[in-house]
């Protein structure tokens, strides 16, 4: 205890980093499968099965056949990153699914620490040493930090580059030197290139300097953001559709066109989600500060005042879409709130209120910190996929959904087995599919596993398959997690079910 006291008065960082890593070890351990749908189908799919010689979201133009190939809206770059690491892992000889995403895990949380190191070291300078020490602490430990430190979140992964460039520039503000401004515009090129919509972020990076009459500064970042966004963005979509910056161009078209076609909410949806994931009341002085002091830390607040309004504005809302700015949102929050109570007669007087408050705040956030870190997300999608893998006898699988519109896809990365997969459904039911699609395929091609998604009616819907396929036989039960079990509680809508395997013989 001595040695924890002394570090944190003579060592923060370097403590705040240990505890942090530590907790993100857990995670890296623990917290497998994946939090939702495109953190994993749109990089770890794709990108495996790119190095196995399939395209399976049919992204690249030779696997569109029978249609003019069309680009799909989607940025190759940090995909690719992951596929030329699974290249590498296929050369020396790695092949488990799992133990591939030990890894990928540990690459992720690693980098996070970055986040925290970044952000303590932009709160030191601009505030001090105490307020970037309770900075830090909140960006390692905040309850959701750790599980999306070790996923593939685009949303996520995105924040390394542009606090590190926020981090640059504020170093070296009295510094008459360009060097700053072109690592900035260059780690904003390529959140860029990882993330479209942070190009809302880099917007106000370039305002907030031109409002700070630094017009040298704000060409300089601009000229070298749009460098690397070309090189990157323009130069992949060149190799790979014979013009620049397609994907970006289709992305654009798609999200204009079907804004109100997903996920349309309020406009203060993300007011509401801010102050609830960051838990009031301590959540309510993070926001009353990061509004505070923004004409004094205008780098802070205008990126990422300008990123909320955009999406509070666009009507497509998804929760992970506001991640970016959320370090942002700690950092000039508790600057401006530290700032405030400095001056407050009121919290002068009722220091032991405020204490009582951070008391609550960490005990309330302590019990997901705990629960989430190491939560095995869809759970029962992927190991029904490792069940069914570790038979070693796959030809192709059935997913019965019969008692939806359409089925749950399931993680093919750990079947390790590409191709077709069809699902039985309330429009596709068993005989339709049987007679239309089973009897159609050849004895190589035909399904000899069915995954049943759920436990309602699934007596009845094993017994309406066998009518077609008497040979069904039931080989294992996958429970969700315990975390997916409570999401589903929570929200019906995040479809966590039990997963039951039978094999066709």
């Amino acid at each position: 205890m001595n040695l924890i006291k002394k570090m944190w008065a003579e060592k923060p960082l370097q403590l705040i980093l240990f505890v942090s890593a530590f907790i993100r070890l857990f995670a890296v351990l623990f917290s497998k499968g994946y939090g939702m749908h495109d953190d994993h189908f749109l990089v770890i799919e794709p990108a495996q099965s790119w190095v196995d010689g399939f395209d399976y979201n049919n992204w690249l133009p030779g696997s569109q056949l029978g249609q003019a190939p069309t680009p799909s809206g989607h940025s190759f770059f940090y995909s690719g990153l992951h596929y030329f690491l699974f290249l590498f892992l296929k050369a020396i000889g790695l092949d488990d699914p799992q133990t591939k995403m030990y890894i990928v895990r540990f690459i992720h949380a690693s980098l996070s620490l970055l986040i925290i190191f970044f952000g303590y070291k932009i709160t030191e300078k601009v505030a001090g040493k105490h307020e970037a020490k309770m900075v830090g602490i909140l960006l390692g430990l905040y309850w959701f930090m750790p599980f999306m430190s070790v996923h593939n979140l685009v949303e996520f992964v995105c924040i390394t580059p542009l606090i590190y460039a926020t981090w640059i520039v504020i170093k070296n503000e009295e510094k008459e030197k360009n060097s700053p401004y072109i690592i900035a515009g260059i780690l904003l090129g390529i959140a860029f290139s990882i993330r479209f919509q942070t190009i809302m972020f880099t917007g106000g990076f370039g305002l907030a300097l031109l409002f700070m009459k630094r017009i040298k500064e704000a060409f300089v970042l601009g000229f070298f953001f749009l460098l690397v966004a070309a090189l990157i963005q323009g130069g992949t979509d060149y190799l790979i559709w014979g013009k620049p910056f397609v994907e970006f161009q289709e992305y654009v078209r798609y999200n204009i066109e079907n804004a109100n076609t997903y996920f349309v909410q309020q406009w203060y949806m993300y007011f509401v989600l801010i102050l609830g994931i960051l838990i009031p009341p301590i959540s309510f002085f993070l926001f009353f500060g990061f509004f505070r002091l923004w004409k004094k830390h205008l780098l802070l607040f205008l990126p990422s005042f300008i990123f909320f309004v955009f999406h509070s504005y666009f009507a497509n809302k998804q929760e992970r879409f506001i991640l970016p700015i959320i370090p942002f949102v700690i950092m000039l929050g508790y600057i401006g709130w530290s700032d405030f109570i400095s001056k407050s007669k009121y919290w002068f007087s009722h220091k032991k209120l405020l204490r009582g408050f951070w008391i609550f705040f960490w005990i309330i956030n302590t019990i997901p910190l705990v629960v989430v870190s190491v939560a095995y997300s869809k759970r029962s999608r992927v190991e029904a996929m490792v069940y069914i893998a570790s038979k070693g006898d796959v030809n192709s699988i059935i997913i019965e959904d019969s008692n939806r519109d359409d089925f749950i896809m399931p993680p093919l990365f750990y079947l390790k087995k590409w191709g077709y997969v069809t699902g039985i459904t309330k429009l596709l039911p068993a005989d339709a599919y049987y007679n239309n699609t089973y009897v159609n395929l050849s004895a190589k091609d035909k399904p000899n596993y069915v995954v049943f998604m759920q436990e309602e009616n699934i007596d009845k819907r094993v017994a309406n398959l066998k009518k077609y396929i008497p040979t069904l036989t039931y080989e294992a039960t996958i429970q969700p997690s315990f975390i997916d079990e409570l999401m589903h509680w929570l929200n019906p809508v995040n479809k966590n079910h039990v997963s039951f395997v039978y094999k066709i013989r």
